[in-house]
């Protein structure tokens, strides 16, 4: 009878802890459904490669350039509809949003792009994209995936196929987006301005992986800028044209450009921190017809690179001012500057990025995970961290080892964009699902 009544007081306690518990707002927290073992998602890519790699080999044959993905997207949206998904198309141009919601808890955004490039493919591979296009100078080239987007594409079609299959393993809104037009640097504002964070639910995290032509099997990150400010310049020099024999009757916009060139070069070398990352190249310059004729115009093609906001402005001020002096030098009209395909730093969440990095260590090892370097290339993903989302952007090797030291050996490099390069997708995809599942799972609890 006293251990009766001794029980039921114990009981009545409890109760009335966890009832003033919940008055006060504090709420027992919920147990996690994450599993320290990542072996369930092995098992599952296992069971499910060869099929993906299906999928994989599709998207390869079938490149399309930026902002003409619509094929892409349709292959995309179809597969994350048949995983469960609810599919938006459309947003941003060809861009696709697929939503799963499960239950109360955070929204994790995961991002591919879409798009492929103006190459010719030079791999000898059996499946090989054979797809051309017609250029605006109207030169005619192939178009392949030298980026690796169709590998990112594979991926999320995995990830969602994967998580739609083991809802019990987490909680919250799942949001996987196909970007079209990320190599043109337009592609994330686009599905910004079309409502990405109004229309659907803005995002607590996005993660997002790309490759690189670093040993299959591995990945790197790092804390804070890993990835440029891109700027693309193009400036029109005016002279006045005129008879080769009689320059003193003209304006020389080759002379006046060629100075240009050359003084452009000053502002990385004298006005930038020594300390600070900053590139100004002139990739392109086009004037003049025939030997004895002095054009009236010399075309300028830049790219401009920096990491900080302030450095970038700095670099775009002192080119306009240095082309403006130098035609003012020469007697000459103002040059036409204009900028284009605009793409601000990738900048990587700190707290994010140590809590993704720890995940990653636990889930293949620390052995595999790196510290990524700060590149000079551009992604905008970054405009996802921009509007206010906590993003990290990894790197994903794609190179089988045995391929990648033979190429040391011999003093061979390859890099993305090439028309040699190609991911080992058997070696490179089985690594990328379970990484960023790995790091879903975390998230979502």
């Amino acid at each position: 009878m006293v251990l009766l009544r001794l029980t039921t007081v114990v009981s009545l306690s409890v109760g009335f802890l966890f009832c003033s518990l919940n008055v006060l707002g504090h709420e027992p927290k919920r147990a996690s459904l994450k599993v320290e073992s990542t072996e369930w998602i092995q098992n599952w890519i296992d069971a499910n490669l060869e099929s993906l790699v299906e999928d994989y080999w599709w998207l390869h044959e079938n490149p399309e350039l930026s902002y003409q993905e619509q094929e892409t997207a349709k292959y995309i949206a179809a597969a994350w509809t048949k995983a469960g998904f609810d599919v938006t198309t459309g947003v941003g141009g060809h861009g696709v949003v697929a939503l799963m919601k499960n239950g109360s808890g955070p929204t994790l955004m995961l991002r591919t792009d879409l798009d492929a490039l103006p190459v010719s493919e030079a791999t000898g591979l059996p499946k090989a994209s054979t797809k051309k296009t017609t250029l605006a100078s109207g030169a005619t080239a192939g178009i392949m995936h030298a980026c690796g987007h169709d590998v990112h594409m594979t991926n999320l079609i995995a990830i969602g196929r994967l998580l739609a299959a083991h809802k019990d393993r987490w909680r919250g809104t799942l949001m996987l987006i196909g970007q079209p037009a990320e190599e043109r640097g337009g592609g994330a504002q686009k599905m910004l301005d079309d409502g990405l964070f109004t229309r659907f639910p803005k995002p607590d995290f996005a993660l997002a992986l790309h490759c690189e032509a670093a040993k299959a099997a591995t990945v790197a990150l790092r804390e804070g800028y890993m990835m440029a400010n891109v700027d693309s310049v193009d400036i029109v020099v005016k002279g006045r044209g005129g008879h080769g024999a009689a320059p003193n009757t003209t304006i020389d916009p080759i002379v006046q450009a060629a100075e240009l060139v050359m003084s452009l070069q000053t502002i990385v070398s004298r006005e930038v921190k020594p300390t600070e990352p900053a590139v100004i190249t002139v990739g392109a310059i086009h004037a003049g017809t025939k030997h004895n004729i002095i054009s009236d115009r010399c075309d300028l093609q830049l790219t401009v690179r920096s990491y900080t906001p302030e450095v970038r402005k700095l670099l775009i001020d002192s080119i306009h001012r240095k082309a403006k002096a130098i035609a003012a030098a020469y007697g000459a009209d103002e040059p036409i500057i204009s900028l284009s395909d605009g793409t601000p730093a990738l900048y990587n969440n700190l707290e994010l990025t140590k809590r993704l990095r720890k995940t990653l260590e636990e889930t293949i090892g620390k052995a595999r995970v790196g510290e990524a370097d700060q590149v000079m290339g551009g992604e905008d993903f970054s405009q996802f961290g921009i509007a206010g989302v906590p993003s990290v952007m990894y790197r994903i090797g794609t190179i089988e080892s045995g391929r990648f030291d033979a190429m040391q050996r011999r003093g061979q490099t390859i890099s993305l964009h090439a028309p040699d390069y190609y991911p080992d997708i058997d070696k490179t995809l089985p690594t990328a699902i379970l990484t960023m599942a790995a790091g879903a799972v975390e998230l979502l609890q």
